[in-house]
């Protein structure tokens, strides 16, 4: 089977599916999004004769607009444009778990910075601020007063692009210093990992936290299928807070996760579960 790899910036995780698939008996292609040029009069099939695509760019706009035009060409794109939307775009991931009654966090939305600071005041200080499309806990920020929030909402709507007037407002979570990744892959959730920081209350391993092996209990696995099953399932990271009083509750989810920590801690083979997962819907 012929596997394309679409990617922006190459990392060590497509380097492994890329090996995975290898090792499967599959050819695996890799394809720089960046040096593709897309027809849309036509939609021809850019990629040629590939019977899946792995859909891994970074850049969320890249990857949804570039997955919109194969899937119009007739390629199956994991994650799908759908997933993608609904994943990326943190307000519309927090509608669709509250529809399906997945625990989360408290937020509001707000598009002024009045109603931001009305939001903050019905959460209580501190507030976490997220714009509504960002990875890695980018531009992510804890206003413990009223005065810092206003500070963080004008910055916002002075430099930042459109949807940077988008408040997403969200409590803060007092949890244990960590939070938990678990990756849900089709119907399985196959792993889990502790992102520790015991020096900044953000715990994205981008941002220095540090993985360590987490037990896939029944209850974290209910909730991982459940929230998957709100954004519309696929490959998924999802992110979950230890609240000391509510149990799990669901902060985002990724549609397009690193993995590389979690097959260093762990051992899982995160790239060939992938992979097979990709090769199973090919066959559908």
């Amino acid at each position: 089977m012929r596997i394309a790899i679409v990617y922006d910036h190459p990392r060590v995780e497509e380097k492994r599916l890329a090996e995975e698939a290898r090792k499967l008996g599959h050819e695996p292609v890799l394809f720089n999004i960046d040096s593709l040029l897309f027809r849309l009069d036509s939609l021809e099939r850019i990629l040629g004769d590939v019977d899946v695509v792995l859909q891994r760019a970074v850049s969320y706009f890249k990857a949804l607009e570039s997955t919109r035009i194969l899937e119009a060409a007739g390629y199956t794109v994991i994650n799908n444009s759908l997933v993608q939307l609904n994943c990326g775009d943190k307000l519309l991931t927090t509608i669709l778990l509250a529809k399906h009654g997945v625990p989360t966090p408290r937020a509001y939305a707000a598009f002024s910075r009045d109603t931001a600071v009305r939001a903050a005041e019905e959460l209580g200080y501190p507030v976490v601020v997220k714009p509504v499309i960002g990875s890695w806990g980018r531009l992510v920020a804890r206003a413990d007063s009223r005065e810092s929030l206003e500070a963080v909402i004008e910055h916002r709507e002075v430099l930042g692009p459109a949807y940077y007037k988008v408040h997403y407002v969200q409590e803060y979570v007092r949890k244990p210093l960590r939070d938990i990744r678990v990756f849900v892959i089709g119907d399985e959730v196959p792993v889990a990992i502790y992102r520790v920081n015991e020096r900044h209350w953000k715990t994205n391993t981008a941002l220095g936290a540090k993985a360590e092996p987490a037990p896939v209990t029944p209850e974290l696995r209910e909730l991982a299928l459940r929230a998957a099953k709100a954004v519309g399932g696929g490959v998924l990271g999802i992110d979950v807070f230890e609240d000391p009083e509510r149990g799990l509750l669901v902060n985002e989810i990724n549609a397009n996760s690193d993995f590389k920590n979690t097959e260093r801690v762990t051992g899982f083979n995160m790239a060939r579960a992938i992979v097979e997962y990709a090769v199973s819907v090919a066959k559908r």
